[in-house]
């Protein structure tokens, strides 16, 4: 893909932010959507021009990128976004699931009034779009959201920002399952099982829920391969 025709918009100056974390977080936020699929090279001058920035914060970020297993480096200034490895799509659901039931058994023996507030807000916007497969990215922008409330609401914020940055692959083949009709239906019924569970004080139930939840994209690998195949290794 030429970069040339597809320009990154760039992220607003922060003092707070240094460039090559929000050049990181706009190119992951693009690779994981699959606007930047698999086998597209990433100039490393271009994006310093795109960005304007030096080429110092592009290096910083291509090396985030290669540590998630997003894109792999040559040289020459040459960095390629990496097929989906199936491989990495099983160990990262194992290591999302047993940390996130986790989570949520912990979240319904000491719920949290506020975060369950939080939490039915995300269901509600969620069901406001579910039958529109037009909204597919702003429905897994909320899926996410969802998520993070979770860790947010036991303490662990910095957990969650971990377990994303290793689950990249698995998140690609998320994008791909997303769009599918009745996918975003069924994403919805699970955090809602998922919440009931925790509003209720059953530990059990919420694990339950959770691993059922994170296990609908898994089941269907063989067929998103099938339909995909240029997408993965």
């Amino acid at each position: 893909m030429d970069m040339k025709s597809n320009p990154l918009a760039t992220a607003p100056a922060s003092t707070t932010v240094s460039a090559s974390a929000r050049i990181y977080a706009d190119l992951r936020r693009r690779i994981v959507a699959l606007e930047l699929p698999p086998d597209t090279t990433l100039d490393r001058s271009e994006l310093a021009a795109l960005y304007q920035v030096s080429q110092s914060p592009i290096r910083e970020a291509m090396l985030r990128l290669e540590q998630d297993g997003l894109v792999v480096s040559y040289p020459q200034s040459r960095t390629v976004v990496t097929r989906i490895d199936r491989s990495r799509i099983a160990q990262e659901h194992f290591l999302r699931v047993a940390v996130e039931c986790e989570v949520v058994r912990r979240l319904a023996e000491h719920a949290d009034p506020e975060a369950i507030v939080r939490l039915r807000g995300h269901l509600r916007l969620q069901e406001a779009i579910v039958e529109d497969l037009d909204q597919a990215a702003l429905f897994k922008q909320l899926d996410d959201s969802f998520h993070e409330t979770l860790f947010e609401a036991v303490g662990q914020s910095g957990l969650h920002s971990h377990i994303a940055s290793r689950s990249s692959h698995l998140a690609r083949i998320r994008t791909l399952d997303l769009p599918r009709k009745g996918k975003m239906r069924a994403v919805f019924e699970g955090h809602k099982q998922v919440l009931d569970a925790i509003e209720d004080g059953d530990a059990i139930a919420a694990a339950d829920a959770m691993r059922k939840h994170l296990s609908g994209t898994i089941e269907r690998v063989p067929a998103i391969v099938a339909e995909s195949p240029r997408y993965f290794s």
